[in-house]
């Protein structure tokens, strides 16, 4: 094996980088790294990120997703979500691991798949990234062809809307045009914290209610 990775340690908050490994060999290391683990990979043409989520960034992560799927339920949106699943194009040696993921209006066309290959299935509708002590890979992201892409960071949501290949900043999001996404996630982050989640859920459901009606 190319890397000895059980003598590899990334400690929480830390990233490694790791050139010139082949396509193959990627391959063969998300099998020995496995499905179930803390680390997250990237890989853009041969160089491999690996890293290790703080507990700040789960919890993050954690919570906008919960309040993306509130959203998306309230408004009547069919969605799956896919977590951190490995997406990845051998032709144009991309690979990535989002925060999270939703298939929106490509719902259908993945919902209940066990395996995704993004040379034929759609890439996901929106991808999610956290940045606490690391960058996201727009380049991989739009790579892929993912049309929106959140990046938060430093309590801030920056919204990227992919356009002739690059992606460009957004105000708004298409999935939710109506919605200051921006305001909404970081208030609701401050209320989880302040009152505790299920509660600042229970505001968000009733607000959105109010909004609908």
């Amino acid at each position: 094996m190319l890397l000895e990775l059980e003598k590899i340690i990334v400690p929480p908050g830390q990233t490694i980088v790791f050139k010139d490994i082949k396509w193959s060999d990627f391959e063969l290391i998300l099998e020995e790294l496995g499905e179930h683990r803390a680390s997250r990979i990237a890989y853009e043409r041969g160089t491999l990120t690996i890293m290790t989520p703080l507990p700040e960034h789960e919890v993050n992560k954690v919570l906008i997703s919960n309040l993306v799927e509130v959203i998306l339920e309230e408004l009547d949106i069919d969605f799956w979500c896919l977590g951190s699943t490995t997406f990845k194009n051998q032709i144009m040696l991309q690979g990535i691991e989002p925060d999270n993921c939703f298939y929106i209006e490509h719902e259908s066309a993945v919902r209940g798949k066990k395996r995704l290959d993004l040379t034929i299935d759609p890439p996901p509708d929106l991808a999610i990234e956290v940045e606490i002590t690391s960058r996201s890979n727009p380049n991989i992201y739009a790579a892929l062809g993912v049309p929106e892409l959140w990046r938060f960071t430093k309590g801030k949501l920056q919204i990227n809307l992919l356009r002739k290949g690059v992606y460009i900043e957004s105000e708004t999001s298409p999935h939710f045009p109506d919605l200051k996404l921006a305001d909404i996630i970081a208030e609701f982050l401050i209320k989880a914290e302040e009152n505790g989640r299920n509660k600042a859920i229970k505001e968000v459901r009733q607000w959105l209610r109010n909004k609908n009606n």
